[in-house]
């Protein structure tokens, strides 16, 4: 039995009992899975679950599409291949802005614990291209959640996707389950509406890869840290 076969069957065993804060704290971002597939009675779980989070007026603006399998390489491939090629990027979103500051040492420290996992020096800009790749891969798991609203919407909907995404990756964590949320599934917007069937009126936010951890790649050993309750929380009385 693999270790992901076994975190699985561990989860099952506790009927998924995991509290929030345990999930909260557990969830991190994965970035090397197994090929197993997620069952999908267990898909549809976990989305039903994620249908409950709350969005203003109750609009619920999240569009979500899963690929997997055939289409899912099939999209892979054709990103990396425009990325390859140096075809601009053409997302419906993006921050322009360069950070500054503490959030500038955070996006430092962020591509430093991960680089150094994966043994990339700061200079080898092959390999860190290859990286930046491996994102447009899905990081080589099996499914891949693509979330949407229509073209009316703006930043307020856009906060709403949010929140549904991190519904969609706690019930994932609780259930045994990886994910990575990347703005990087969001770069090549014109290949995923093409490959998705989707006209202009789906504009897309980000997308999340999913499945079962591979615990022997590299770049899961990354470890980032999170700012103090007093450095990003004020409190009023």
């Amino acid at each position: 039995m693999t270790g992901a076969e076994m975190e699985t069957q561990m989860f099952e065993g506790k009927d998924n009992t995991m509290t929030v804060d345990e999930a909260l704290r557990t969830r991190r971002s994965v970035r090397g899975y197994t090929d197993q597939q997620v069952p999908e009675a267990t898909m549809r779980e976990i989305f039903e679950v994620a249908q409950t989070t709350p969005s203003n007026c109750n609009i619920q603006p999240w569009i979500p599409h899963v690929v997997s399998g055939a289409a899912l390489e099939r999209l892979g491939q054709r990103m990396v291949e425009a990325a390859k090629q140096g075809v601009p990027p053409d997302p419906d979103f993006f921050a322009a802005r360069k950070f500054t500051g503490t959030y500038r040492d955070r996006q430092i420290d962020a591509a430093v614990q991960l680089y150094g996992a994966m043994g990339i020096d700061r200079n080898d800009r092959p390999r860190r291209d290859w990286a930046y790749r491996r994102n447009l891969e899905f990081f080589g798991a099996p499914h891949a959640v693509f979330i949407f609203m229509h073209s009316d919407f703006e930043a307020r909907e856009a906060v709403d996707l949010g929140m549904y995404a991190q519904s969609l990756m706690l019930a994932m964590t609780a259930r045994g389950i990886a994910s990575c949320a990347q703005g990087a599934l969001g770069l090549y917007c014109g290949i995923t509406r093409e490959e998705l069937g989707l006209d202009d009126s789906h504009r897309l936010i980000f997308g999340i890869s999913f499945g079962y951890e591979d615990t022997t790649y590299h770049a899961n050993q990354a470890r980032v840290g999170r700012a103090t309750l007093g450095e990003s929380v004020v409190f009023h009385d």
